[in-house]
């Protein structure tokens, strides 16, 4: 069925698609909620682009810092007249997959992607998704990067399908896959 009003916005990294995104959102001329994903590291470089990441959103913007339940937060803040920018899939991915400081993943990691796909498809107001195309490069050496790889090419195939708008980013520039 999916949601006229869901954006998907894919690419490698450093292609420009948060930047994309956030443009969307200010446009959209709603009042928007920004749900971060990522969770602080002691990593200094990973801590600068999360700050570079805050600096650039307008005061006016709601944050919400969400890690692990994506669905509960997307169902909070969506409403009629809101925009919604989940930035990005790709970091919740790994926090469900691969939480620190544990050996296993999160064991109710399939239930919590089918309730953010629920969340999406019945989510008032215009929704932005960000997410990485990782799965353009060669096989990744290693079973757990390949699991996530292919998770996450899964779980961006699947948000892609339920979006009304699909881009993926290149270089900076934004190429229209739907509709």
């Amino acid at each position: 069925m999916g949601n006229t009003n869901l954006t998907f916005v894919t690419g490698g990294a450093r292609s420009g698609k948060s930047a994309y995104a956030e443009r969307l959102a200010a446009a959209s001329g709603m009042a928007v909620t920004y749900i971060a994903t990522a969770r602080q590291h002691d990593d200094v470089e990973f801590s600068a682009r999360i700050a570079l990441h805050r600096a650039r959103r307008p005061s006016q913007w709601d944050l919400v810092e969400e890690s692990v339940d994506l669905a509960t937060a997307l169902r909070r803040t969506a409403a009629p007249q809101r925009c919604v920018l989940i930035d990005c899939l790709t970091l919740w991915l790994a926090n469900l997959l691969f939480p620190v400081g544990e050996e296993v993943g999160s064991p109710d990691a399939s239930a919590r992607i089918e309730a953010f796909l629920s969340a999406c498809e019945k989510a008032a107001g215009k929704i932005i998704v960000v997410s990485n195309e990782i799965g353009m490069g060669i096989v990744p050496l290693g079973a757990q990067t390949r699991r996530y790889v292919d998770e996450l090419g899964r779980l961006n195939q699947r948000v892609a399908a339920q979006a009304g708008v699909a881009t993926l980013m290149a270089a900076g520039l934004p190429l229209q896959l739907k509709p």
